[in-house]
């Protein structure tokens, strides 16, 4: 994950410069989006394939920068179907996720999905009403919770363990029992995904070799001819330790090695990333505002909060920051400052939740300054309570751009 800050930041301060109140704004690298996506799928083994999730980040320009270098995008709603078919209509499709309406997967069959995952035996069941009805054959892969020994857990878990996500093991003899007097539904299949937030990538490599070791056993048990197994995504980002991230290119020697001892030979194999994807082309920028010391505590106060980035607060942790000094100061009286200590960042809310770093040593950080969280391209503006006590939403705009002039909107 290549971070280009000098561009990054260099864009920020003009933009700054230009504005007439505090600053408040995403900024998206989409050229570093689109080196680090292109070292990704470019690098995957014969039989792969890269899915993007765009429920990471689904804004047009960064779907638009991704589209010539993946295979397809992973839509988990009726929404997310419509999107992007409004604006990529031959794009291929899959559509995952749990609590799927009828009205959405009529919308799957209508815009070409290419495979649905079936996330229970109910939801199978209405997929065969919904297709026979039109004389149609979806391909479907059955997710499955898969009970793993030795499973390395991670901080987030889908998984292996009772969660409303998937179907199962135990049910699965009973869907295939099922799909077997209903030709009408064509099985290409497996999906898996007990969890997110992985940085070891040998554990990761494990979890890989497990899935295709189960799917092997599966097909010589009940006698099945399959094309793909989706794995998921899962790779995490390490928003703590910046430069110690998942290793991708150890993650993908093993990888090889992995598919040239699977039992399944001519199998694909599909990945739907999405945070180690998005994640590092995204730069959250704020303004601080006010500086207050309270309790023996210092507090950083800036424009904007958790109703803009809300992934400090899901992820439970303290986010890194840089602090881009901001000389002009336009009032008569002397500016506040934090010098060599440690500073809470809190937003605009009226809530103490409103936190996004706390206990974060600064060497300088004044009023006037502004801060810029890495890592807000995935699951940050996308997952926050926007309109909390309506304040403005933030800018947003995207590099590269012509010189002196950035593209701002307002999202929807």
């Amino acid at each position: 994950m290549e971070l280009r800050l000098t561009e990054v930041f260099d864009n920020i301060r003009a933009a700054q410069a230009r504005s007439d109140e505090p600053l408040c704004a995403y900024v998206y690298d989409l050229e570093g989006l689109r080196r680090h996506a292109a070292g990704v799928a470019g690098s995957l083994p014969a039989r792969c394939e890269l899915f993007y999730a765009i429920k990471a980040n689904s804004e047009l320009p960064v779907l638009q920068t991704l589209a010539p270098l993946v295979h397809g995008f992973e839509v988990s709603s009726g929404g997310e179907v419509a999107w992007v078919r409004e604006h990529f209509p031959d794009i291929p499709l899959i559509f995952s996720g749990p609590g799927k309406l009828d009205s959405e997967l009529r919308a799957a069959l209508d815009h070409r999905v290419e495979c649905i995952h079936v996330e229970s035996f109910s939801e199978l069941q209405r997929l065969a009403a919904i297709a026979g009805a039109r004389g149609e054959m979806p391909a479907v892969l059955l997710r499955i919770n898969l009970a793993l020994d030795n499973l390395a857990e991670t901080r987030l878990m889908m998984g292996g363990k009772p969660t409303p996500f998937g179907i199962p093991a135990q049910q699965l003899e009973e869907c295939l029992a099922w799909l077997h007097g209903h030709p009408s539904i064509r099985l290409r299949g497996f999906h898996f995904h007990l969890l997110s937030h992985q940085l070891d990538a040998q554990a990761h490599l494990q979890l890989v070799a497990a899935y295709l070791d189960q799917v092997g056993r599966w097909c010589a048990q009940y006698q099945l001819s399959i094309d793909h197994v989706n794995v998921g995504g899962g790779i995490g980002v390490n928003y703590l330790q910046p430069d110690q991230q998942f290793d991708w290119a150890a993650f993908r020697a093993g990888l090889a090695r992995v598919l040239d001892k699977s039992a399944l030979p001519g199998v694909g194999v599909r990945f739907e990333l999405g945070r180690y994807i998005a994640a590092a082309c995204g730069y959250y920028a704020m303004q601080v505002i006010d500086l207050k010391r309270s309790y023996g505590k210092t507090f950083l106060v800036g424009r904007g909060g958790t109703h803009h980035f809300r992934t400090p607060y899901a992820q439970g942790h303290s986010h890194p920051f840089y602090v881009l000094p901001v000389d002009a100061w336009p009032y008569p009286f002397p500016r506040s400052q934090a010098q060599d200590e440690k500073v809470n960042v809190v937003g605009q809310l009226c809530t103490p939740k409103d936190v996004l770093a706390f206990d974060a040593p600064v060497k300088l950080a004044r009023c006037g300054d502004l801060l810029v969280f890495p890592f807000a391209g995935a699951y940050a503006w996308h997952i926050s309570h926007h309109d909390f006590l309506r304040h403005p939403h933030p800018l947003q705009w995207y590099l590269p751009v012509e010189e002196q002039t950035y593209v701002a909107h307002q999202p929807a």
